[in-house]
């Protein structure tokens, strides 16, 4: 569950990734030390497909696997196909990124972790603060909640000039993230932002849509985009009163809203409602 697809942005690619085919068999350079395959899952609230992302330096014949996808047996072929699989890392629950996970397991032999127990396979949950060494690469894990409460970034610092930060949905390559309201807050995910910020321009590796420049720049565009969301929400309650709910809200704010993604909207609405009435 992923981009607020009412809030689109016009984001351009970075660098020399482009957003390709869901489905295409070979693995694309993301960064120095990334590659990923687009899952074949595209829709309205994954974009192109879920990016599955493969970590490692070119000589060390081992990697680590961050989000296998959907369970689709061409798919986790080629990301197994990769190298030897240390570790596979989730970003949080959403079964775009978790439903292959056991089953990639088995293929590989690699432990599964994730924040939350339950998506774990043969191995620990992740910790905030945590730092991993696998495919020859330091990985620092970040708690990052907001979108979902289990929401982690994964940040290489070592990758390029300026290191590289696996985002997840925390942050997309295009559009804008959906809150999973009651799980995901409005102030937990503010405060995720403020923490990715300070890793400064870093490059930015999304779980959907293309890799971009300067993670830091995109933070604060993410924060003002929230802002002004909540500005009309302040105004929108302003007209139809204090207690007005959540549809109505919904339609005030996003009156063209694509009936596909209207459930996407009225979460969004009630993340802000529920920021702006704690």
């Amino acid at each position: 569950m992923t981009s607020e697809s009412m809030e689109t942005s016009n984001d351009s690619p970075a660098g020399d990734y482009t957003s390709s085919r869901a489905g295409t068999s070979a693995l694309q350079r993301s960064s120095g030390l990334t590659r990923f395959r687009l899952a074949p899952n595209p829709g309205p609230m994954s974009l192109d497909g879920t990016n599955s992302y493969v970590i490692g330096t070119a000589d060390s014949g081992h990697v680590a696997v961050v989000d296998p996808g959907p369970e689709d047996e061409g798919h986790l072929a080629e990301l197994a196909a990769s190298g030897v699989v240390d570790v596979v890392l989730i970003t949080h629950r959403h079964a775009d990124h978790t439903a292959a996970s056991a089953r990639f397991h088995e293929r590989t032999g690699a432990p599964v972790r994730a924040a939350a127990a339950e998506y774990c396979h043969g191995g620990d949950p992740l910790v905030d603060g945590e730092v991993l060494h696998a495919g020859g690469v330091e990985i620092r894990v970040l708690a990052t909640p907001g979108h979902t409460s289990d929401s982690l970034c994964f940040h290489l610092p070592a990758d390029g000039p300026t290191g590289s930060v696996l985002t997840g949905d925390t942050i997309l390559g295009r559009g804008t993230t959906v809150l999973d309201y009651p799980d995901g807050r409005l102030g937990d995910y503010l405060a995720s932002l403020d923490r990715l910020e300070s890793l400064g321009p870093a490059t930015l590796l999304p779980a959907h849509g293309p890799v971009l420049a300067a993670l830091d720049a995109k933070c604060r565009e993410y924060r003002e985009h929230r802002h002004q969301r909540l500005d009309q929400i302040r105004a929108a309650l302003a007209q139809l009163g204090q207690d007005a709910p959540i549809a109505a809200v919904t339609d005030a704010v996003y009156p063209d809203v694509d009936p596909s993604v209207r459930w996407a909207a009225e979460t969004s609405v009630a993340a802000q409602l529920d920021y702006l009435r704690s």
